[in-house]
């Protein structure tokens, strides 16, 4: 691990410190916690947001096959 430091308000050193001895967790891991939940959302709104751009960019093409046919072809029904 990599040693850094932050600057908390009073109210979020003391938020901090009652989470932590609720929890039974050191301060620390809270804070890791939460770093690796804001990145995990983050990370979630981007892969969104990309999908988001991309869908349907194929839609008007009109030298693409038909994917329901070829698909149609790998059934398991079809192969009866």
């Amino acid at each position: 691990m990599i040693r850094t430091q932050i600057y908390l308000t009073e109210q979020e050193r003391d938020d901090l410190r009652a989470l932590a001895a609720e929890s039974g967790k050191k301060q620390s891991e809270l804070i890791r916690e939460a770093i690796d939940s804001l990145i995990g959302k983050l990370s979630t709104k981007q892969r969104k947001a990309v999908i988001s751009r991309v869908a349907g960019m194929w839609k008007d093409r009109k030298d693409l096959p038909d994917f329901r046919s070829i698909r149609s072809e790998w059934d398991r029904d079809s192969l009866s």
